[in-house]
């Protein structure tokens, strides 16, 4: 576990594997997930990469306790402050390791305390589709991220593991027009750098077709009935900010 030049995404793995061990769900999240997912692409790599990682509030001690006897070095100032929504640790090898808990709070919400379960090693793809389409100011290293999830997985009805589930999408955009504004500012964003400036984040021999298959979640969250807070919020529009800042936090 000392190894500097240790692959991050082996690291992380050893971590989720220790962890189910002792009945501690812990899932891949971000760049390492989309890696793990997506095998055949080519990765995307960075030297000293941190470790991005999900649990959920009830497994907060034991979690804590886990990575305390691999010799991890929480920093307790920030999780005692912070713990209810991130965990924050210092690798032995240098690296920083990140927990959410429960909930992605950035931009927007995704909430997975529910979904943790669903997918052995990630989180669900749904979600981590989410985690990224939820940002505001998307930039390609994100984008690529999005791309590779839509040219692996199908987008499909209902809300089944290992897809890119229209109820789960739908469910989220139906009652928030700000989720509904960045969605579909990202679909009709990414689509378009595809078609234009960016095909080469398209990867070769991919399983679909990631414009058809962003065009097809932008016409199913048009269509999804929307709820009266939706439609209040939508006659506002852009003259309100409708997303958060995201806010950095401080380590030791």
């Amino acid at each position: 576990m000392s190894d500097v030049a240790s692959d991050p995404l082996e690291t992380a793995l050893r971590l989720v594997e220790g962890a189910a061990s002792r009945n501690v769900p812990l899932r891949l999240v971000g760049g390492l997930a989309v890696r793990y997912l997506t095998p055949g692409y080519p990765p995307r790599v960075r030297d000293r990469q941190d470790l991005d990682l999900a649990s959920v509030s009830s497994a907060r001690a034991r979690l804590t306790a886990f990575l305390v006897e691999l010799g991890y070095e929480p920093d307790k100032r920030f999780n005692a402050m912070y713990g209810h929504k991130q965990l924050y640790f210092s690798a032995p090898d240098g690296r920083s390791v990140d927990v959410i808990v429960d909930r992605l709070d950035m931009c927007h919400i995704v909430e997975f305390v529910e979904r943790i379960e669903r997918m052995p090693v990630t989180l669900d793809v749904s979600d981590l589709l989410l985690s990224k389409l939820q940002i505001v100011e998307l930039n390609e290293k994100d984008a690529q991220d999005v791309v590779y999830l839509v040219g692996a997985f199908e987008v499909a009805e209902g809300d089944e593991p290992g897809t890119i589930g229209l109820a789960r999408v739908g469910a989220i955009v139906a009652d928030d027009w700000g989720w509904w504004r960045t969605l579909t500012q990202n679909l009709d964003g990414i689509a378009g750098l595809l078609g234009d400036t960016h095909k080469h984040l398209v990867p070769d021999a991919t399983s679909f077709d990631p414009v058809a298959q962003l065009e097809r979640m932008r016409r199913h969250v048009d269509d999804v009935p929307k709820s009266m807070k939706w439609k209040l919020r939508a006659k506002v529009g852009d003259r309100k900010r409708w997303y958060r800042v995201p806010q950095e936090d401080s380590h030791d």
